[in-house]
């Protein structure tokens, strides 16, 4: 009797792409819901401007390259890509900085390399750096949280704000991790006291802790959706909580800033759980995750403290997808049948 042959897998899982996609986009909404409440619909104008600008980017180079166009932008993809840009982006920003930055995105980071699953580096990241290092006054004007100017922006200061010419010097401050880097005479303590960003809040600056604990709510949902694994948050984290102990000093003037600042300020939740997460760009093996997270929270707090960026979680995550490939080399798990693991560099003996 013949046997019927039929090609792996047998079982198949009941997730898709867009699937996974949809479940991290949804574990941004806590996280987004924080930031709307504290600097107002500024955030949902960039993740609009970001999301249109994204899918119709896609739909030029899926068209270009004679692919089915539904079919890629139904993956979730460039949503999810948009949508981390859109939140990392100042609040009433500029509006040709959303859609600049998520071309090069979409375009530069992710299509140039052959699309979804090809690209080397994390094309949220991409777009944020180019737009840092090329426009730097634009991208540092962060809104103060609300409860600063005695409410948020209206809708028509907004609009004015993104697509006109309104002032924006009367909403703007500096965030916790500009304070804190650009102290040189008070200590920690007085430091808190005397600014009313850190004053407000009660660890990390107002607005900006509530925005990360969103952001933690969310990735414990993807870590019991098991859309991913613990080991590259965990390492990040635990590597910056080190780094941020070690060099912490309340009582000297030139702090770099206490662990639960480094932890709930700027966004080191949302590269935690939603960057340093992407399969494609970070390290696959579980020890590799390990090292990449680990490293990723290293260069955070190292850029943070001594370099020329209040926040470094972007230049950390791209800087570790470097090195991916060479993690992925050194951490290869062992086969089934197999003595030691093998390098993904060695030949097969013959």
């Amino acid at each position: 009797m013949a046997l019927m042959r039929a090609s792996s897998p047998h079982a198949r899982a009941g997730d898709s792409t867009s699937k996974v996609m949809l479940q991290v986009a949804a574990a941004t909404i806590p996280g987004v819901l924080a930031l709307v409440v504290y600097f107002g619909i500024g955030v949902l104008i960039n993740i609009v401007l970001c999301t249109a600008t994204a899918l119709a980017s896609e739909a030029a180079v899926m068209k270009l390259r004679r692919r089915p166009v539904a079919f890629y932008l139904k993956d979730g993809s460039a949503l999810v890509t948009a949508l981390l840009l859109g939140i990392a982006l100042p609040p009433y920003c500029a509006w040709w900085l959303p859609v600049v930055g998520t071309v090069v995105a979409i375009v530069l980071a992710k299509q140039l390399y052959g699309g979804m699953g090809y690209n080397p580096f994390n094309p949220a990241m991409v777009g944020y750096v180019v737009l840092l290092i090329s426009f730097p006054v634009d991208m540092t004007r962060w809104v103060a949280p609300a409860a600063l100017i005695h409410g948020t922006p209206s809708i028509g200061e907004a609009f004015s704000l993104v697509f006109g010419h309104y002032s924006v010097d009367g909403f703007t401050r500096a965030t916790p991790l500009e304070i804190v880097r650009l102290n040189h005479s008070l200590v920690m303590p007085k430091l808190y006291d005397a600014e009313p960003v850190l004053k407000l809040g009660t660890i990390a600056g107002l607005g900006w802790e509530t925005a990360n604990f969103g952001f933690l709510l969310g990735g414990l949902f993807l870590l019991f959706r098991r859309v991913i694994t613990w080991h590259a948050p965990v390492a990040m984290l635990a590597a910056l909580v080190l780094m941020s102990t070690l060099f912490y000093d309340a009582g000297s003037s030139g702090s770099e800033g206490s662990p639960l600042l480094h932890l709930f300020s700027g966004a080191t939740m949302l590269g935690a759980f939603f960057i340093v997460t992407d399969p494609v760009s970070g390290a696959t093996s579980n020890r590799g995750r390990l090292i990449f997270g680990a490293g990723v929270g290293v260069l955070t707090f190292v850029i943070r403290a001594w370099g020329n960026y209040p926040d470094a979680v972007a230049f950390a995550v791209l800087l570790m997808n470097f090195a991916a490939p060479t993690i992925d080399n050194y951490t290869l798990p062992r086969t089934y049948g197999h003595k030691a693991a093998r390098r993904a560099t060695d030949t097969e003996e013959r």
